[in-house]
Parts: structure tokens; C-alpha cells; sequence
């Protein structure tokens, strides 16, 4: 599936090769995991990525289950992808992050050691032509209860200086018991139609209509897809890569169009 962006044709210019930008949301790595398919099969896609015919690798949020940086101390369970992305900053791919509501902690060891480029906030990035607006898209079901209540103690300053200063083991099994509470309350069957995605397309639907943007990229819907929407301008796109734990999914920008692709 591709779509083209409406006022991205043709922008080679003459300029020579142009690389692709590859993007993914919510992998939901676990350090604790690293022999689980999903988490092998990511560290492949990796090191299957070529720097050659890449120019960017941009995540849309949830990279980690959970992250959190200590002054001393790395998970050491996320070496194996740490050392990948590492790998491909030294050889000059560019890295983004757009923090999700797993890895909004995200911070200088990610910036100053792996080259990311970490945007807390929305942000926008140029493709081809055309600036597009990333969020991950959390928080915009008012139902999920669960979310507000984990959002609201995880991002206060007392719960990170709290995690800061107990032992990194103990750390992470709280997180990810938050983690799993925060999940139960939203789950369902099919995530392409589940209230998080419905939220994520209305909230997307809604920036192309009043002219907020000409193309929106998400993460946070686990739901894979490449759609024309009406826009203020006549018409824009919705990009969302997907999750990698059931779709392996992510997109190739080739300086023209949209791909969702699947890996293996």
C-alpha cells in the first residue's frame, strides 16, 4: 500500500539519489525478553537496515516497555538494540524518537550516546516537499481512566526522582506492573478498531480538516495504515506504522510516496 503526499512529486530536483526514511511506533521492547521473537525479529530489522539507501530511522513513540536513565546504569537487557542503533548513528543514518507514554523518560543517554534525537512533544519533520506533524497519540481517549491515572503518576517529578534513586531491578518491575495496569482497561480483540485507534484517526481526521497539517503520522493504535482524508487543502494523509509485537509493521517514505510494509 503507498500512498503519495498531495504537494510531494517530484522533489529529487536534480539533488542526486534520495534515501528512504524508515518509520515504526510501539515496539514495546522488554529488557527482560530479549530472546522473545518480537524483540529478535526487531534487532534483524535493524541490521537489515542499509545506511547506503537510508537516510532516517523515525519512532513514533513506545520504542521501550519502559525506560528510564540513571546516572551510572543502562538495562542491560537492551544492549543487543541499544548497540544496533548505535551502529547505524555512526554510520550516518539520523535517529528521531517522538516520546510515547512507555519512554517519555527518554533523555541524555539516548541523545549524547546514540545520536537520537529525542522530540518530547509533537514535532514536525520534512518529507520531500511537504512538513508532516508526528505525535505518538496517547491521552486522547477521555475514557481510558486507566492511562490518566499512570500518566499522572508516572509524569510527576517526585515519581522520576522516586525511580532515580531505588535499584534499577526494583525500578522496572514497578514500571511494568504500572505498565500492565495502564493496558487492561483498553484491550481488545482488534486494535484497528478499538477506541485507541478510533481516537488516534478522529484526533488526525480533525488536524487535516482545519489545516494543521497536510500529512499527520501516529503511533499509540497498534493499527497499521495509509489513508487519504479530506483536508482543508483538498486532501492530506494519515500515516500510523502500526505495532511490532503482532504486525511487524513499519513504513517506507522513499521521497515520494508512503509504504507500509511488513518485515519477515
Amino acid at each position: 500500500m503507498s500512498c503519495a503526499p498531495a504537494s510531494c512529486k517530484g522533489h529529487d530536483h536534480g539533488k542526486g539519489h534520495v534515501k528512504n526514511t524508515l518509520l515504526f511506533s510501539d515496539v514495546h521492547l522488554k529488557p527482560e525478553h530479549a530472546d522473545e521473537p518480537s524483540y529478535a525479529s526487531f534487532v534483524r530489522f535493524l541490521r537489515s537496515v542499509n545506511p547506503a539507501e537510508t537516510a532516517r530511522l523515525v519512532c513514533l513513540g513506545d520504542l521501550f516497555d519502559f525506560w528510564c536513565e540513571y546516572k551510572h546504569v543502562v538495562f542491560s537487557g537492551y544492549f543487543p538494540v541499544l548497540r544496533a542503533f548505535a551502529d547505524l548513528n555512526d554510520a550516518g543514518v539520523a535517529l528521531h524518537l517522538v516520546c510515547g507514554n512507555h519512554d517519555f523518560w527518554a533523555g541524555a543517554f539516548l541523545e549524547t550516546q546514540l545520536g537520537f534525537h529525542v522530540h518530547r512533544e509533537a514535532t514536525r519533520l520534512p518529507f520531500g516537499d511537504t512538513d508532516a506533524l508526528l505525535l505518538h497519540g496517547d491521552g486522547l481517549n477521555r475514557r481510558d481512566y486507566g492511562y490518566r491515572l499512570f500518566k499522572r503518576i508516572a509524569r510527576n517529578p517526585w515519581a522520576m526522582r522516586f525511580f532515580r534513586h531505588v535499584h534499577p531491578d526494583t525500578a522496572m518491575a514497578l514500571a511494568q506492573f504500572m505498565s500492565r495496569s495502564s493496558r487492561t482497561l483498553t484491550q481488545v480483540d482488534t486494535p484497528a478498531e478499538g477506541p485507541e485507534a478510533q481516537c488516534v484517526r478522529q484526533h488526525a481526521r480533525r488536524l487535516l480538516e482545519n489545516g494543521d497539517a497536510a500529512i499527520v503520522i501516529c503511533g499509540h493504535a497498534h493499527a497499521p495504515e495509509v489513508k487519504r482524508i479530506p483536508s482543508a487543502d483538498g486532501e492530506g494523509l494519515y500515516v500510523n506504522p502500526g505495532d511490532w509485537p503482532h504486525h511487524r509493521s513499519y513504513i517506507i517514505f522513499d521521497g515520494a510516496e508512503f509504504h507500509l510494509q511488513r518485515f519477515e
